[in-house]
């Protein structure tokens, strides 16, 4: 394993029925992280749940037109098996689309490097969602 390397993350997100691709401002977005060097995009997977609930998977390079995420496909590590794609398509509705992401979080390497060398060691990791944070400041203010 490499000894410079960041934090790992995914996510699933399910687009709305008709929405039928990850370009525009998204993928712009995306697009950027990764040219900032902010992020490395590791797997990039288009999943579709069908309505009779069947799953159909595509992978980034699979897709006709990638618009601005033509530019990451050489820097995929495809790290999530069928299996684990299978597995996050149940929690999705029939006849929706879904993104898969799995990125390394490239900006704090550095940090996780200075840490492994004093040996120290990850003990617990979570995500506070954005809607619970805005709740929480607002709760506050009244």
């Amino acid at each position: 394993m490499d000894e410079e390397l960041g934090p790992i993350d995914y996510i699933v997100v399910e687009f709305p029925a008709g929405e039928t691709n990850f370009t525009g401002a998204a993928a712009a977005e995306l697009v950027s992280l990764v040219q900032s060097n902010t992020i490395r995009v590791l797997d990039l997977i288009f999943v579709y749940k069908n309505e009779d609930g069947s799953i159909d998977i595509d992978e980034l390079e699979d897709v006709d037109d990638l618009g601005p995420l033509g530019g990451i496909v050489s820097s995929l590590a495809e790290v999530l098996a069928e299996s684990d794609l299978l597995q996050l398509a149940d929690a999705l509705s029939p006849g929706s689309r879904a993104a898969v992401l799995v990125w390394e979080n490239t900006w704090a390497a550095p940090f996780a490097v200075a840490l492994r060398k004093t040996g120290a060691q990850l003990v617990a990791a979570d995500r506070i969602p954005t809607q619970a944070l805005i709740a929480a400041m607002q709760n506050e203010g009244e």
